[in-house]
């Protein structure tokens, strides 16, 4: 930071290369810069407590640690604890999530740009693989620019089949690592007119498909007007029942939605993931908010993904607010984490680099939250239910009780 005219300027550094202030995220940041004790109280408000204490870190293999230095992204791993239960055992299982800015420039050939990105991928993958992750979740639109801002039809030459290459790819790394993956794409539907939607492929860990879901919830805000490419999915709030759990894809924007998080949790969603593709200027300060408290008002683990980095295109583009046309879509500043149902949540990744984030989770906890707090026991579904058939009819009138002296005609 350098002062000057008696104003604080934030380092040029600090603005392109996308760190905070020269460190890789917030939490690093005050960790350098407070003391020991202030840092503690610090992070016991930003980040809640597990079962009382401060969330734990866990260590990873060497060979993970090795990778990570090789190829030059973040590893970090927690771990979340449930309370000791009588009658049943500790349901524990290890997730993980990666962030990854693209491999090349997007002015490269497709085909190099996916060959590239795959290439990048792998390491990443195998440190989670050899860290003993069991279910792993990438970002939205892993294999490709987030390209829908431009309005362009040839990056739809990204579309593939829910069992096309990439799929392939990661079906070989899923039987090799014994994990479950779950792939957002750009999914080309084949059988219905060829199609386009935005669909998360979920790949057991043996190497099958167990299903898919499409996004709920399409953006029409300023570049992400993703209408251009594919419209809202159909096929509702499916929970997928793995070898490690009842796990939920809420793609994206969905997380706007706070209907969209419960009626996965009412269909019995542990862990609910939010692949993502989003900018700082957009939603930086929604980012830490609406996962967390969907997972605390739910009772279910959330792991967040977004993107790193800034991705110029060939050919600027507007964005509808009359402002200047440009090539960029502005910088996708990562910051993937982990809630839990308990209110706590480990520190994000980088903001500017790419990395794997690893968690411990006790399911326990999310039937543990449950019996706690009754949010199930206490909601008033019949009467949201009620209002939301009435709102849906052309006559609805919002229940507005009006103050009679507002339309009393003075003397």
């Amino acid at each position: 930071m350098e002062e000057k005219n008696g104003q604080v300027e934030e380092s040029s550094k600090a603005c392109s290369d996308g760190s905070v202030c020269g460190y890789d995220s917030l939490h690093h940041l005050l960790s350098a810069n407070l003391k020991p004790h202030l840092f503690q109280e610090v992070n016991r408000i930003l980040l809640g407590l597990n079962c009382g204490k401060a969330l734990e870190t866990i260590s990873v293999p060497e060979s993970a640690k090795a990778l990570s230095s090789e190829h030059d992204f973040d590893l970090q791993a927690f771990c979340f604890h449930a309370d000791k239960e009588l009658l049943r055992e500790p349901r524990i299982v290890r997730v993980g999530l990666i962030q990854n800015s693209i491999a090349v420039p997007t002015t490269a050939h497709l085909l190099d740009q996916k060959r590239a990105i795959f290439g990048k991928l792998k390491p990443i993958i195998d440190a989670a693989g050899v860290s003993g992750v069991n279910i792993l979740c990438l970002q939205e639109a892993w294999k490709m620019p987030f390209a829908f801002c431009t309005r362009e039809k040839r990056w739809c030459e990204f579309a593939e089949p829910v069992d096309g290459e990439s799929t392939q790819f990661l079906q070989d790394l899923a039987r090799k690592h014994n994990m479950v993956i779950i792939s957002p794409i750009l999914e080309r539907d084949v059988n219905h007119g060829e199609t386009l939607w935005n669909t998360a492929v979920i790949i057991g860990n043996h190497g099958n498909i167990i299903g898919k879901h499409r996004k709920n919830h399409i953006p029409r805000v300023g570049d992400f007007n993703e209408s251009t490419y594919y419209m809202e999915g159909n096929t509702g709030h499916p929970v997928f029942e793995t070898a490690y759990g009842k796990i939920a894809v809420n793609i994206c924007y969905g997380r706007h939605h706070p209907l969209n998080w419960l009626v996965f949790g009412l269909n019995g969603a542990e862990i609910v993931f939010n692949p993502s593709a989003t900018v700082g200027e957009l939603s930086e300060p929604m980012w830490p908010i609406e996962a967390r408290n969907a997972a605390i008002a739910n009772s279910y683990f959330v792991g967040s993904i977004n993107r790193v980095g800034t991705e110029v295109f060939p050919n600027p583009f507007t964005s509808g607010d009359g402002k200047p046309q440009h090539a960029d879509f502005g910088h996708f500043y990562g910051s993937s984490y982990f809630s839990s149902p308990d209110a706590s949540c480990t520190p994000s990744l980088s903001r500017h680099r790419d990395g794997l984030l690893i968690s411990d989770m006790d399911l326990n906890l999310c039937r543990q939250l449950k019996d706690k707090w009754g949010f199930r026991m206490t909601a008033r579904y019949e009467l949201y239910g009620d209002l939301l058939d009435r709102y849906l009819k052309p006559d609805f009138e919002p229940q507005v009780i009006s103050d009679p002296m507002l339309h009393k005609k003075t003397a």
